[in-house]
């Protein structure tokens, strides 16, 4: 089989004149009145996408200061508003606002409930609705068809309504203000109630500061163990030089010899030699008398005796004078030993009240110690509940101000181009006309080959021989008859 040539397809063409004709009429005349006896009104508006308002998180922290952004919007960004307007709530809003949900005669004739019609509507609405996000930009276009002019107009502005509530409740969750409002008031009933706690414990311990106060007496703690370690030291140095005094006045005399004179006594001599010269001579007067074994005379023997043995005695040791005075050696270590032993009694009376101010600081240490750490306790919850509190007071001013702006309108979305209702049919009569020509030449084309094909006559020599693989010898042009009818010559 050869290609087909232009004569080939021309052929085709003057085969199915008729046919041509007509689908090309038909469907041009169609498509030039369906705009003029159905119209279509399109109402579009603008969404612009926009950074102008950043909301605080709600968080049990703090909320930080927002930090710099880029001012770009993502195409996720721009998708998750796409899906929000195609939402079925939005949507079924749009439908009871704008009554689209309407009972016809086709409703009534199959018997369909109003939640049937609505949904039905909400579907047609959702077909007919384009959502489309402009390339490289921050706007949505949003466009709506009907017959009627208005109804197309009123319909986009009711969808914007719903959508700019919808993206304020979703962007916000509701009862917000509400629910910090109850917090900053149980709040604030806390850090009253842990300021009363902490007053109250500090009357009761009698502290302003424990913590402080703890600090003070440990450091007078530290300072008189200090000194208390001086004074043994002290004491220890005054206990050995107090030994070392005593051991020197041990060796030391209390006086000292100035000079020494030895002479004899010539007055006790003379007495003793008179005395003696007596007892001779009463000897002498008794022998006389008596034989010398008498009493009497062996008494005065005796007694001539040791009067003879006293000036015996006193010629060996003559008379000794000795002129004395006080050691100042002595004297300066007795005057220094009675200070040591002062010195020594004061540092031991200082050393005692330094031990009991040790004991005292210790223990008020030790309560100050306990004090401190239920203070620091009641000082952490009072910290505690007065940031908790500072934290709901921010957080529900923060919610204010978000309610102020929603209430206002402020939000990261607005409509750059409001609605308005169409003068104009989205199809001009040149327009249509154009389309119309071109569906038609389309579809005559397409109904001609198809008939062409689907018709089982042989037209060409060719077909015979592809079908019966027999060479045609010759062939008759056909004509048409007065009736149209294609009849051999």
């Amino acid at each position: 089989m050869g290609p087909l040539s232009l004569r080939d397809l021309a052929a085709v063409f003057f085969r199915h004149q008729r046919l041509l004709g007509f689908s090309f009429a038909t469907v041009l005349i169609a498509g030039t009145l369906y705009p003029l006896v159905f119209p279509s009104y399109k109402a579009e508006m603008e969404i612009l996408v926009r950074r102008g308002r950043i909301d605080p998180v709600v968080t049990p922290t703090p909320s930080p200061s927002p930090a710099f952004e880029h001012d770009e919007i993502t195409e996720e960004e721009l998708n998750s508003e796409v899906e929000l307007l195609r939402d079925g709530d939005i949507l079924r809003q749009v439908v009871l606002a704008t009554n689209l949900e309407r009972a016809t005669w086709f409703s009534k004739l199959l018997r369909q409930s109003a939640e049937q019609r609505t949904e039905r509507a909400v579907r047609r609405l959702a077909q007919k609705l384009e959502v489309v996000p402009v390339r490289k930009s921050r706007l949505i276009t949003v466009s709506y068809a009907c017959a009627h002019p208005a109804l197309s107009a009123a319909i986009l502005k009711s969808l914007a309504a719903a959508y700019i509530a919808r993206h304020a409740e979703l962007r916000r969750p509701a009862g917000e203000q509400l629910f910090f409002e109850q917090q900053v008031d149980e709040s604030r009933g806390a850090l009253e109630q842990a300021q009363a706690n902490l007053i109250a414990f500090t009357r009761r311990a009698g502290v302003v500061s424990a913590e402080l106060q703890r600090d003070l007496v440990l450091h007078r703690l530290s300072e008189t163990e200090a000194q208390e370690g001086e004074l043994e030291s002290a004491r220890a140095e005054e206990s050995t030089r107090a030994e070392s005094l005593d051991q020197k006045l041990r060796e030391l005399p209390e006086r000292r010899v100035m000079q020494i004179k030895n002479a004899d006594n010539p007055e006790l001599e003379e007495k003793l030699k008179s005395k003696l010269l007596e007892l001779q001579l009463r000897r002498t007067e008794l022998l006389t008398k008596f034989q010398p074994s008498y009493r009497l005379v062996q008494e005065l023997d005796e007694q001539i005796a040791q009067a003879k043995s006293a000036i015996a005695s006193e010629d060996e040791k003559p008379l000794r004078d000795e002129t004395t005075e006080a050691n100042p050696e002595y004297e300066w270590a007795h005057s220094e030993r009675l200070k040591t032993q002062v010195e020594l009694n004061s540092l031991r009376e200082k050393q005692a009240i330094t031990l009991r101010q040790i004991s005292e600081y210790r223990a008020i240490a030790e309560r100050l110690e306990e004090s401190s750490v239920v203070q620091h306790d009641l000082e952490q919850k009072l910290k505690t509940a007065e940031e908790k509190w500072l934290l709901y007071s921010n957080k529900r001013e923060e919610a204010r101000i978000g309610d102020a702006l929603d209430h206002n309108g402020l939000l990261n979305v607005a409509i750059s181009e409001p609605p308005r209702t169409p003068a104009l049919p989205s199809w001009s009569l040149l327009a249509a006309c154009c389309v119309a020509f071109f569906g038609a030449c389309r579809f005559s084309t397409a109904a001609v080959f198809a008939a062409d094909y689907l018709d089982p006559s042989f037209r060409t020599p060719r077909e015979v021989f592809q079908i019966l693989g027999s060479p045609v010898l010759a062939s008759l042009p056909a004509r048409t008859n007065s009736h149209g009818i294609l009849e051999a010559l």
